[in-house]
């Protein structure tokens, strides 16, 4: 059956939330990334999200919420963990604390953790679709599993095809970078992906370093695995120069055949990130990036750009 294409009207709307109680699945827009949403709470549907991203079994997915009282119902938000959902929600923020008892989402949506990850997404439809369905959405960026995240419906078209129910078309993605994402389950809190809110942002907001968690053999978080956000070309980070064959993408004063900003704008970046490489990974095999600083954004930029580059794991 083809895919849906829907508007973000409320009759559309209505048409996506009836089609997540069914037990299916639709793309809809956030303000980071395009999300492959499915009802949380229903075993089967996430069941089907992982097979159709080909996501394995063992990487937790995000409950996205209409806010803090949705999102009470799912974990335990006291202490500094409530502080900043209140202060960053609606955001690309999402938050893992420990699972509350009796929470909505399903054990598989949350790989059998218990722990649970939140985010409240500001994307007005979105965040209708939350709304209106009246329990979290699991929404996980919406393209095969390790591939680069999509920024406009055309994307999630072109990544999944007919393997869904519908596409929301909410435009292009504003920041078009995922969430940062912080745990609050250990002594202090730890960055677990850095995303479209900056580390030293939250550091100062919580007046405390952030610690590093570092990557097991069991991910708490989406975006830890080692090979991600990858197009099929091979890449080459802090390249200066072209080697032969490749295309070069500047950032800044350094000129190239493309480049990420020619102002050296990190915004400007990040949302040209995933544009820019799903384009460069349909016409050529090798694509060597500038030096991209690793302040701000920066670190988030990076982080995308390593894992793409990485080939000693599987996605």
């Amino acid at each position: 059956m083809a895919t849906l294409a829907l508007k973000p009207t409320p009759e559309d709307i209505s048409t996506a939330v009836n089609i997540l109680r069914q037990g299916g699945i639709v793309a809809v827009p956030t303000e980071t990334v395009y999300g492959l949403a499915a009802d949380a709470s229903n075993a089967d549907a996430v069941a089907r999200l992982y097979a159709v991203k080909g996501r394995p079994a063992f990487n937790p997915l995000i409950a996205h919420v209409n806010g803090p009282e949705m999102a009470a119902q799912e974990g335990d938000l006291s202490g500094k963990a409530g502080f900043c959902a209140g202060f960053y929600w609606p955001g690309p923020l999402t938050i893992v604390v420990p699972v509350a008892p009796g929470g909505a989402a399903c054990e598989l949506a949350r790989a059998g953790l218990d722990t649970i990850g939140l985010r409240h997404p500001s994307h007005s439809v979105t965040h209708d679709i939350i709304t209106r369905l009246g329990r979290p959405i699991v929404a996980p960026s919406a393209n095969r599993s390790g591939r680069i995240s999509p920024v406009t419906p055309q994307d999630v078209y072109e990544e999944l095809g007919d393997d869904l129910d519908a596409i929301v078309d909410g435009g292009r993605c504003p920041l078009g970078l995922e969430s940062t994402v912080v745990s609050f389950t250990g002594q202090e809190p730890a960055l677990l992906r850095p995303g479209g809110v900056e580390r030293a942002v939250i550091e100062r907001f919580l007046g405390t370093p952030l610690a590093t968690a570092e990557t097991g053999s069991r991910p708490e978080s989406p975006g830890q695995l080692s090979r991600h956000y990858a197009p099929n070309a091979r890449l080459r980070l802090d390249a200066k120069t072209a080697d032969g064959g490749e295309v070069l993408v500047g950032f800044g004063h350094l000129s190239g055949d493309y480049s990420l900003s020619p102002r050296g704008d990190l915004k400007e970046a990040a949302a040209n990130l995933y544009p820019l490489l799903r384009y460069l990974d349909r016409h050529h095999d090798q694509i060597a990036i500038g030096p991209i600083p690793r302040h701000g954004l920066g670190e988030a930029i990076n982080d995308r750009l390593q894992r793409a580059a990485a080939r000693d794991e599987p996605c």
